[in-house]
């Protein structure tokens, strides 16, 4: 007799949403981050961080290349499994190598701690909640960032990769806000 395993909801659900986010990003929306700009002008000054797009996310770096010349702007950095994200500063002309999990980091480490995120995401609800890759590192990140002082976390993504319900967790971290090509959404 073989024991079966339950299907993974979170599994799933990244499949479906992913199947989504190819069809937004294939169709190259003009400007998909003009709406993510207009955002973070009210939050001129205060350090940010973006990240920097792979496969089929949507891509920040105009946004974040507006906001560094306002303030500090930097991009994640993947310390290992199971550990929040540190975050070095980032401008368009940063030197960049490839760091842990392949993400692209700066050759050089100058560190902040941001008080605006911009986050990548695979699916999310109108309610702020989130579907990530399953590391779970912003979960993590913000849970550290959230003790120590209010911190803001936007979802950046195409308005294809919205769900109706996510299969969460009580670990997960909500979004304050979500900016797609298309609309700002604010949680309720």
């Amino acid at each position: 007799m073989t024991e079966e395993t339950a299907p993974d909801p979170k599994a799933a659900a990244r499949r479906a949403a992913f199947d989504r986010r190819k069809a937004a990003f294939d169709a190259r929306p003009a400007d998909p981050a003009r709406l993510l700009r207009e955002v973070l002008a009210a939050h001129r000054g205060r350090p940010l961080s973006g990240y920097m797009p792979i496969r089929t996310e949507i891509d920040p770096r105009p946004a974040m290349a507006e906001a560094a010349a306002h303030g500090p702007v930097a991009i994640p950095v993947i310390r290992g499994a199971g550990q929040p994200l540190d975050f070095a500063r980032w401008t368009p002309d940063t030197p960049l190598r490839t760091g842990p999990f392949g993400a692209a980091i700066p050759e050089t480490l100058d560190l902040i701690e941001p008080e605006v995120l911009i986050v990548p995401l695979v699916a999310f609800t109108r309610a702020g909640d989130r579907l990530g890759y399953g590391g779970g590192f912003y979960d993590r990140t913000l849970a550290r960032l959230r003790a120590a002082r209010p911190t803001l976390a936007i979802g950046f993504a195409f308005a294809a990769q919205e769900a109706d319900t996510l299969p969460t967790e009580p670990t997960d971290q909500r979004l304050d806000l979500i900016v797609t090509e298309a609309d700002i959404l604010t949680p309720v």
